[in-house]
């Protein structure tokens, strides 16, 4: 009974992080795409705009959207490949906790742009990377049980 279950779990976890790696892998790619775009509107905008250009914060911004949509990308496609490689957890939780942050950051320099906190922004944000966690740590838990 109790292999049977070790079973159940084994097959669940790896399709929670698999779907979930597959969702960042389709967010990521389109957020990497859009990242590029941002840091090129970025620098044409300030040789469109001159010295005088105070751009800091915008180009903090889109780096960061940048950088995170590529931790996002990878996150994902080391939770799809890894999925039915519960040894290669620690590797998957560090991502997600990578792809986290990055949520946080984000929305603490939209706070720091101007815009009000928005605490469904951060829930949103925050939700796939803690279900892919979710997925990790099963497989994280799944590791140490054999």
């Amino acid at each position: 009974m109790e292999q049977m279950e070790e079973l159940l779990m084994e097959k669940q976890s790896n399709k929670f992080l698999k779907v979930t790696g597959i969702i960042m892998i389709i967010g990521g790619s389109i957020s990497t795409i859009l990242g590029v775009i941002a840091v090129l509107g970025v620098g044409v905008l300030a040789i469109a705009l001159g010295s005088d250009a105070d751009l800091g914060l915008l180009r903090v911004g889109s780096i960061l959207v940048l950088l995170s949509a590529i931790v996002s990308l990878i996150a994902g496609i080391l939770g799809v490949k890894n999925a039915a490689a519960p040894e290669k957890a620690k590797t998957c939780i560090a991502f997600g906790i990578m792809t986290a942050v990055f949520a946080i950051l984000g929305s603490t320099l939209s706070v720091v742009g101007g815009e009000k906190f928005n605490i469904m922004s951060v829930i949103i944000g925050l939700a796939l990377p803690a279900l892919y966690l979710f997925g990790a740590f099963q497989n994280k838990k799944l590791a140490e049980g054999r």
